[in-house]
């Protein structure tokens, strides 16, 4: 196998470890980059995610600055050889990357790349990842034209790429596992709260009620009752302060509301039987306020129609209007007449979510019909 600097068996072993170590799957990605570069001596390494839109949902790059990464701009998308990577069978190894006529040129503040190494990291016959090492730091360009890259390079790197697949695998599970557990958690808060405030609103109501009945004859016990009613309201706000900061979304504050709400759908779809799916377009970071109430709405409305609308497939888009957003879940279920709805004293949340919307200063529509499923669109106008 490669003679560089950190060959043989030890070295395979420790970045091996290395990857079994780390349960976050961004951390596991971050280790195989690195630990590919410095097996096999290379001056660039990089992998990629791919998301279901014809780009990637993640990309991690060793050899390259922050500075750097940040000049050459946008995640790439999947065309020329990182398509070969994640659509065909087996690895690429190039002499010259820039003279395979599927290279499609690079950004102007991208490194510049000659020899090449690449192949997909397969779950199975899923293509989760792609793999690739760029410029052999020893016997790179040979003069004959042959890659820097060997075939022991190639065979290392399949190695690699095998327990790559069984590290990054285990740390999705272990974090759906996480994901599912908060998302229990948070229903079991949700019946906690709704069981307090309804006790200390239902005591609230009764003191208020006793207090209106003595007004005109015991004047001094009214205002003792007031005072209680004061007193019941101020407990109940104290609850649902606690409750709300217990329940705010923190997710957002690392990944943003693009990979929250992308994490959020593929737990959805792999524990209901419906197929729910997502399409992030062109948004950015949007004001917090804004990012919370697009979560909470999507979260409701998935919450509608997965467990009411009896639906087959829900649609969610996220995508740029204007300097702000538009939110869109839209499933083939049942449906239902809105007007009905309201009249009959049943919201399905719609009223939250218009509040939601319209506090941010955001609008929020719906279109159903009995038969015909249902779409909600919420739109928020950025900063």
């Amino acid at each position: 196998m490669s003679q560089g600097p950190r060959s043989g068996l030890y070295a395979v072993s420790s970045a091996l470890l290395a990857m079994s170590r780390h349960l976050e799957v961004r951390d596991v990605l971050k280790t195989i980059v690195a630990s590919a570069r410095e097996l096999l001596d290379a001056q660039y390494a990089a992998l990629g995610v791919p998301d279901d839109h014809g780009g990637f949902a993640q990309f991690v790059v060793d050899g390259v600055s922050d500075a750097q990464w940040k000049a050459i701009g946008p995640l790439p998308r999947q065309h020329g050889i990182l398509a070969a990577m994640l659509h065909e069978a087996g690895p690429e190894r190039l002499a010259d990357v820039r003279t395979d006529p599927r290279f499609e040129g690079w950004p102007s503040a991208h490194p510049d790349m000659s020899d090449f190494l690449g192949l997909p990291i397969r779950d199975g016959d899923e293509v989760i990842g792609a793999l690739f090492l760029a410029n052999k730091n020893k016997n790179s360009a040979e003069p004959d034209g042959r890659c820097g890259f060997t075939e022991d390079d190639e065979e290392l790197l399949t190695i690699l790429a095998q327990h790559a697949a069984i590290a990054l695998t285990n740390a999705r599970l272990y974090e759906r596992s996480r994901e599912l557990t908060i998302a229990e958690e948070r229903s079991r808060l949700a019946h906690e709260l709704h069981d307090a405030v309804s006790q200390k609103l239902f005591s609230l109501r009764l003191t208020a009620q006793a207090a209106a009945t003595l007004v005109d004859r015991d004047p001094a016990r009214a205002k003792g009752e007031l005072q209680q009613v004061a007193a019941l309201a101020a407990e109940a706000a104290d609850e649902l302060r606690a409750a709300v900061v217990e329940l705010r979304p923190t997710a957002l504050d690392e990944d943003g509301l693009v990979a929250t709400l992308r994490s959020h759908i593929q737990v959805l779809d792999r524990a209901h039987s419906a197929r729910v799916t997502f399409a992030g377009r062109g948004v950015r970071a949007l004001p917090a306020a804004q990012e919370a109430a697009m979560l909470r709405v999507a979260q409701e409305a998935l919450h509608n129609a997965l467990r009411h609308s009896g639906a087959a497939r829900v649609d969610v888009t996220l995508e740029k209007r204007g300097p702000g957003a538009v939110l869109r879940i839209t499933d083939d279920g049942s449906g239902f007449e809105p007007t009905a709805i309201r009249s009959a004293g049943r919201h399905l949340g719609l009223v939250s979510m218009r509040d939601r919307a319209s506090g941010v200063g955001g609008t929020l529509t719906v279109e159903s019909a009995p038969g015909k499923g249902t779409t909600i669109e919420m739109e928020v106008p950025g900063g």
